[in-house]
């Protein structure tokens, strides 16, 4: 791992680490001040909704301008928002904070995605480096919410007052501009131009080549399951009679295993392979949602969740490894974008679709409808290296 992906990657932590700590402030302080739980629903569902609208856009923006405009546009929506909340502590600064911070975290992480893709000689080196930027949305969820739980319990005249969260707020805006810092001197790639005379192309285009297509249902899919896991673990741990405290354990033992498989990555990509790894991951995600509801204990619960952990956390960088491998090299912020807008949507609905099952088939039901439907597209994994259209 060279010097200039190492600044790359504390950029991405600084500015993915401002959403995260807005994402956990943000409801706090709207729970605090006498919101629902639906309200605080939406706004968090603002963090992930203006990504579904923007990732397009900005995918190709930065198919246009490389690396350094992008970020520096979102380096600047970022603290707006940020500050915005700190100027403004209620409720519809708030909603505008999510949606700045939100987009702008979309925005720099396909920026960055092109960028490290475009400089990757090989596919070796696209699975190193894909593997290294991956670690950096794994430390800024810890990151990020550490810093503005501190600020919340001690910055102010007591644990939860205002001012407390003015400085969770200030911290968060002068994150994206270490992020700035990280980046401005990056040395930007030669533009990738598009062959003249050609139709004019349309982003739902790439969803007519096969294998583009099977990468971004396979990738859905294994989404959901991050979803399914974030949402059924708390049900099934109440359902045990465990504490706050052990069912948070339980899911940041899937964090933590998620984190350490990307580091250890890099150092074996050259046995790797893109398709035996999401197929493998995913088969192991299909036998672990299938017991997962049958465990007792929070020993047992915390096993199978290190084991997901280890599972999902392979998956994306192959993804996007692959992805830069089947898509053209001038179409892949546009190809970014469309991966980013479809797994924002399924953040945003997938939640909601749980809700209403699970009230039908129970928790445990939904691990095994979701595992059933992974088992289900083992294969279209195993084919993700296939060539052909429609």
């Amino acid at each position: 791992m060279n010097w200039a992906l190492v600044r790359l990657i504390a950029g991405q932590i600084c500015l993915h680490a401002c959403m995260a700590g807005m994402r956990m402030a943000a409801p706090l302080l709207a729970l605090r001040d006498g919101y629902s739980a639906a309200a605080v629903g939406v706004l968090l569902a603002l963090f992930a909704l203006v990504q579904v609208f923007l990732a397009l856009p900005a995918g190709r923006y930065a198919d246009r301008h490389g690396l350094r405009r992008p970020v520096g546009h979102a380096v600047v929506v970022a603290v707006a928002g940020a500050s915005l909340a700190l100027l403004f502590p209620g409720f519809p600064a708030l909603c505008l904070a999510a949606l700045m911070t939100g987009g702008a975290t979309g925005a720099v992480t396909i920026a960055l995605q092109r960028h490290v893709g475009r400089a990757a000689h090989d596919a070796t080196q696209l699975r190193q480096v894909f593997s290294w930027l991956a670690i950096g949305p794994a430390l800024s969820n810890f990151i990020g919410p550490f810093c503005a739980g501190l600020m919340i319990d001690h910055a102010g005249s007591e644990a939860g007052s205002t001012g407390g969260y003015r400085a969770a707020f200030a911290l968060m805006a002068l994150l994206p501009l270490c992020t700035w810092f990280w980046v401005r001197d990056a040395v930007e790639l030669p533009p990738v131009i598009a062959a003249a005379g050609g139709p004019p192309r349309r982003a739902w285009d790439l969803m007519n080549e096969t294998p583009f297509r099977r990468l971004l249902i396979v990738n859905w899919v294994l989404s959901s399951c991050w979803d399914v896991h974030t949402f059924v673990v708390p049900l099934i741990g109440h359902e045990r009679g465990l504490s706050a405290s052990v069912i948070g354990s339980i899911l940041g033992g899937f964090a933590i295993a998620a984190a350490t498989i990307r580091v250890l990555m890099p150092l074996v990509a050259e046995r790797l392979r893109e398709p035996v790894v999401v197929a493998g991951a995913m088969l192991l995600t299909t036998l672990l949602f299938g017991v997962y509801p049958l465990l007792d204990s929070a020993p047992g619960m915390g096993l199978c969740s290190v084991l997901l952990g280890f599972a999902l956390g392979s998956v994306q960088p192959m993804v996007v490894s692959l992805l830069h491998q089947i898509t053209p090299a001038h179409r892949h912020g546009e190809a970014l974008g469309l991966r980013l807008m479809v797994i924002n949507a399924s953040s945003v609905l997938m939640p909601m679709l749980f809700g209403s099952a699970g009230a039908v088939i129970g928790a445990g039901g939904l691990f095994w409808l979701t595992g059933a439907g992974v088992g289900a597209a083992v294969r279209m994994a195993w084919r993700l290296e296939e060539k052909g259209r429609g």
